[in-house]
């Protein structure tokens, strides 16, 4: 479990950036977090992985107060896959990358080379094992970071937006591999701005507005229930206003979802 406690931060010039934000991250959900450009939301993701430090406030990791705990050891624990992943990535080939979290953890060469393994078929990256990674398109590569943290068997996995300029075939195998590993265990926080992942992937939903936590509760209850989604920087899924637009259609959270819903309604009424 992770948690933020009262947190505020600026950026050294005294303007807020974040004032008394309290989440609770717990073991196993998926959650986006969303708002609008600037409001915070990678400097949340940046302060819960050591890469800034609270001006007040405190962050914990299973009770235990790392606040001050340096990137490097929470990475033991915390995987984070930046907007742009060719960044975290500096060894010749993926399958020399993905391996280089286990070795800093000091894994013996046997067991480096099964989680290396495995993590590279559980990311659908076998056949590019000795791929250089800067060649690799943007799915690719963010796959490879993601390996990168299944090999060291983190716990919790942050992204920041993912899914941007992916084409629609790279974002489903990418929302695919996710959702296959949340069901394994492990948490997943992504940071978007894509309603309909955050309508049909999360459990939660996070957002940040006017400098604090703005809204946390359920996607149904955020685009069903929130008047103030144009304010937070957010829109209503087109499924999601769909569903609402026909009288008695049950919330729908994804294109799909809704069309069954309609063939079921259509066939009910012809029969």
């Amino acid at each position: 479990m992770l948690e933020m406690k009262d947190v505020t931060f600026n950026y050294g010039n005294g303007v807020p950036v974040l004032e008394h934000v309290s989440v609770t991250i717990n073991a196993g959900e998926f959650i986006g977090l969303g708002g609008r450009n600037g409001c915070g939301k990678t400097t949340v993701t940046r302060l819960l992985m050591g890469l800034e430090k609270p001006l007040t406030g405190t962050i914990l990791h299973d009770g235990q107060d790392i606040t001050q705990h340096e990137a490097a050891v929470r990475s033991h624990f915390m995987g984070y896959v930046f907007q742009r992943p060719e960044r975290q990535m500096f060894r010749p080939t993926v399958q020399e990358e993905v391996a280089y979290g286990p070795q800093q953890l000091g894994m013996s060469d046997a067991a480096i080379g099964h989680a290396v393994a495995d993590a590279l078929a559980a990311t659908a990256l076998t056949d590019l094992a000795d791929a250089y990674p800067p060649n690799l398109n943007r799915g690719e590569k963010q796959r490879v970071a993601i390996a990168s943290a299944v090999a060291m068997h983190t716990e919790c996995i942050i992204l920041d937006e993912p899914t941007s300029g992916q084409d629609s075939a790279d974002k489903a195998m990418l929302m695919d591999l996710l959702t296959k590993l949340n069901k394994q265990g492990m948490t997943i926080l992504l940071i978007t701005h894509d309603m309909d992942i955050l309508a049909e992937f999360c459990q939660r939903v996070l957002v940040i507005g006017n400098h604090t936590k703005a809204f946390d509760g359920t996607p149904q209850e955020l685009f069903t229930q929130r008047k103030d989604l144009y304010e937070l920087g957010l829109s209503r899924p087109e499924a999601v206003s769909l569903s609402m637009a026909v009288p008695g259609m049950p919330y729908c959270k994804s294109i799909t979802e809704f069309t069954a819903a309609m063939l079921k309604r259509l066939g009910g009424t012809t029969k």
